[in-house]
C-alpha cells in the first residue's frame, strides 16, 4: 500500500491539507486539486491509485466528475471515495450508483479515513486467483480483468465485476446481503444493504438475457449463483 498516489479533490484548502498530512503520515503520496477541471487533468497525467472526491465542488460537481470517470475506459477502474457533508441515504445511494467505491460523511477522523482508504485499495488490488473461470459461454479472466459472454466483451463496472467473481468462485450457495457486503465491499465499509440490490440489477443487465438467470434471488435470504433452475 505504501507509496501509492492519492488524489485529494476538495475546494477547501484546509481540508486538503488535513487529509494530506494524515495520508503522508500513513506513507501515501498526495496530489491535490480544488476543482473538477484540475482533478481531471491530474488523473490523466498522473494516474492516481485512488481519488478522494468531494461531492460539492465549484463548477462541475464531484458526482458529475465521478460519473465521467466511470464512463471512460481509461479511468473507470480508478477507485473513488466520495467525501461530503451530505449524509442522507439517497445521496449515498446516488454516489454508489455512479460507481463510487465508498462514501465518507464529514466530519470524519483521519484515522477512519486511512482505514477506509486501505480497505478500498485492498479490494481494488489484483486478485489472488489467476485462473480464468468459465460457466457455459460466460468467462471471467482475473489476469486481464475482463468478462466475455459467448466470446464477446461484457460491459460492467468494477463492483459488478467483483460481485460476479465472488459468485463464480462460490457457486450454488445462498448469501445474505450482509454476507455479500462483507465479501465484496469489505467488512470495514459502511454501505446500505439495499445497495446490493442495485448492483445485482446492474450485474444481471450486464449478463444479458441468456445468463442473467445465473444470479438467482433466494426469497427470505439473499442471492446465489447457480446453473440449476
Amino acid at each position: 500500500m505504501v507509496g501509492k498516489n492519492i488524489l485529494i479533490v476538495d475546494d477547501e484548502a484546509p481540508i486538503r491539507e488535513m487529509i494530506a498530512v494524515a495520508l503522508e503520515m500513513a506513507g501515501y503520496d498526495c496530489l491535490e486539486a480544488e476543482n473538477s477541471q484540475q482533478a481531471h487533468a491530474l488523473i490523466v497525467d498522473r494516474k492516481p491509485d485512488l481519488i478522494l472526491l468531494d461531492w460539492m465542488l465549484p463548477g462541475t460537481s464531484g458526482i458529475e466528475l465521478a460519473r465521467r470517470l466511470k464512463r471512460d475506459e481509461l479511468t473507470q477502474d480508478v477507485p473513488i471515495i466520495m467525501l461530503t457533508a451530505k449524509g442522507e441515504e439517497d445521496n449515498k445511494i446516488q454516489g454508489l450508483e455512479v460507481g463510487a467505491d465508498d462514501y465518507i460523511t464529514k466530519p470524519f477522523s483521519p484515522r477512519e479515513l486511512v482505514a477506509r482508504l486501505k480497505a478500498v485499495l485492498r479490494r481494488a488490488g489484483p486478485s489472488d486467483g489467476e485462473t480464468p473461470i468459465e460457466v457455459g459461454g460466460l468467462l471471467l479472466d482475473p489476469i486481464s480483468h475482463r468478462v466475455t459472454i459467448d466470446g464477446k466483451p461484457a460491459e460492467m463496472g468494477p463492483t459488478e465485476y467483483r460481485l460476479l467473481q465472488f459468485f463464480m468462485t462460490h457457486q450454488e450457495r445462498a448469501y445474505t446481503r450482509g454476507q455479500l457486503l462483507d465479501q465484496v465491499w469489505g467488512g470495514n465499509v459502511y454501505v446500505e444493504e439495499r445497495t446490493v440490490d442495485v448492483h445485482i440489477r446492474r450485474l444481471r443487465k450486464a449478463l444479458g438475457e441468456v445468463y442473467e438467470n445465473l444470479v438467482q434471488t433466494v426469497r427470505g435470504t439473499g442471492y446465489r449463483f447457480s446453473t440449476k433452475s
